[in-house]
């Protein structure tokens, strides 16, 4: 009896230790990722950032939920708030203006969420001249 007892542990074992491992692996294959990022300069410092996102949206409880712009140092530049799932519509593309970057910078980071995992792929991107 307690070689089944035994037998029996280790299979719930390794099938719970399956149910982890595929668990993890549908989580981080269903982050945003950046596909496309083309930046264009509007004059006096500000920038009017398209990108385009691609993600596994499921509907209103999974979805690519905002992009952001930021400093390679971490600071908000702009954000752009996704106010639906986009499920037929993949990729998509969607625009922010009016981004003012700081003097001096040559390049920011574009950083992509959704609503289950947080914050997806980061892309840094090199600024056009003014």
């Amino acid at each position: 009896m307690k070689k089944k007892n035994r037998a029996s542990a280790a299979a719930s074992g390794s099938l719970l230790a399956a149910i982890g491992l595929f668990a993890s692996l549908s989580a981080l294959a269903n982050k945003v990722d950046i596909v496309d990022v083309q930046v264009t300069p509007q004059g006096g410092g500000s920038y009017r950032f398209d990108v385009t996102l691609k993600h596994d949206d499921e509907g209103w409880d999974h979805y690519a939920s905002k992009w952001q712009v930021l400093s390679p140092h971490g600071k908000l530049l702009g954000e752009r708030v996704l106010l639906h799932p986009h499920v037929s519509e993949q990729p998509f593309t969607r625009s922010l203006g009016g981004v003012e970057i700081p003097a001096g910078l040559r390049e920011v980071d574009v950083r992509a969420w959704d609503t289950v995992h947080g914050e997806g792929e980061t892309m840094r991107v090199k600024l056009p001249a003014q």
